[in-house]
């Protein structure tokens, strides 16, 4: 992966993550979401970025970067899967629940999903100006290092 390549798939995976958040901000808005952003930190766009080729982000990053991203994304997926818990997780409540459940969460439920959205954003917005500082950082790295 060349360096335009490199800042292309930063920027894409940043895109990707802007996406989700305006997933869950429409869930949030009482819409219906057929295609809700993976729990596990792999299976999202940017996830498969991250952790897709490894060894070339962390080669191009530098490892301190590179880390910083890990914990940053693993940390936004943990805040999200309470979000997902409220939502999509009614499957997993028991037999008997599955008929008698009303499959929309209930109003506190959702007042609780808000709250949760709010540190989401806080993460979101770390994970953004990391992403911000790997682009510049990457811009001024000369083109044999992507050899």
């Amino acid at each position: 992966m060349n360096k335009q390549e490199t800042l292309s798939a930063i920027e894409d995976a940043r895109d990707a993550h802007v996406k989700q958040m305006q997933k869950i901000e429409s869930l949030l808005e009482g819409k219906e979401l057929e295609d809700p952003t993976p729990v596990a930190k792999t299976k999202c766009e940017f996830g498969q970025w991250l952790y897709g080729d490894v060894q070339h982000v962390k080669k191009v990053l530098g490892v301190q970067f590179y880390e910083n991203l890990d914990v940053l994304h693993e940390a936004w997926h943990i805040e999200y899967s309470k979000i997902y818990d409220i939502f999509f997780a009614q499957s997993k409540k028991g037999f008997f629940n599955n008929f008698f459940a009303n499959k929309k969460p209930e109003i506190l439920q959702i007042e609780k999903a808000k709250l949760y959205y709010k540190e989401l954003q806080k993460t979101t917005q770390d994970l953004l100006r990391a992403l911000e500082v790997c682009e510049r950082r990457i811009t001024a790295l000369g083109e044999s290092k992507f050899h």
